[in-house]
């Protein structure tokens, strides 16, 4: 049975995640990070992955608890499957070997997009208190 990148193999995935998968994308940040920018179709992500990673640790570290279980959980799965090299469709495939990783990226961002924003308010607002006179 072949796999097919889509919301419903996206909502599948993303239940399996658990907070021991959240340790696992922090403790490879940079691995991932560096894919991200070198892979020329994941490039325009980059940016998003550092919100996320962001996000990801301030939720871990209990400065921002209210983010919603799915938002933390689609961003790991995001993150790790960005960092598996042998997903769906193998990267080393030059070509395509990148497809599914941005299928997967775009479609957490459609359903995490609003979070994002709600976080980035928060940081905003935090650092302009901490910085205010």
């Amino acid at each position: 049975m072949e796999k097919k990148i889509d919301k419903r193999y996206f909502k599948e995935e993303v239940a399996k995640i658990e907070e021991t998968d959240i340790d696992n994308v922090l403790e490879n940040e940079k691995t991932i990070t560096k894919k991200i920018s070198n892979a020329s179709p994941l490039r325009k992500f980059f940016k998003l992955s550092k919100i996320m990673f962001a996000m990801l640790k301030d939720v871990r570290n209990g400065s921002y608890p209210n983010m919603p279980w799915f938002t933390i959980a689609s961003a790991a799965l995001t993150l790790l499957y960005v960092l598996n090299p042998l997903d769906i469709i193998p990267d080393f495939i030059p070509g395509i070997g990148y497809i599914d990783d941005l299928a997967i990226m775009t479609i957490a961002m459609g359903w995490i997009e609003t979070d994002l924003h709600s976080y980035l308010d928060w940081r905003l607002e935090k650092d302009a208190r901490n910085h205010s006179f």
